[in-house]
């Protein structure tokens, strides 16, 4: 059995801004350590591999168990694309799903 879980959250871009013309929302996906919390590993639907990998790498190890704060300002401090707010959305909808009771036991 799997000691991570696969979560994920998805935010809306705005009307102004466009990917392509399929993504209209922006997902990350997260695998975290159910014992503790750690991302192990972070995705992210952002038009360039390597603006998905840079997000991997920078939050990569952080906890969820210690909430958004550094992981929305390693972020905010680090990620100047159009879509930090996009990607700070879709991370704040991932962390419910994290903090809702079937996940954390």
């Amino acid at each position: 059995m799997s000691h991570t879980i696969l979560i994920s959250g998805c935010a809306r871009l705005p009307n102004s801004m466009v990917l392509n013309d399929l993504n209209q929302s922006v997902t990350v996906t997260l695998e975290v350590d159910k014992l503790y919390g750690v991302i192990v590993w972070a995705d992210c639907t952002l038009d360039t591999k390597h603006a998905q990998n840079y997000l991997g790498k920078l939050i990569k190890g952080l906890s969820m168990r210690d909430g958004l704060t550094t992981i929305n300002k390693e972020i905010e401090n680090h990620y100047y694309g159009k879509t930090q707010s996009v990607l700070l959305a879709a991370v704040l909808d991932a962390y419910k799903q994290y903090k809702t009771p079937h996940v954390i036991k």
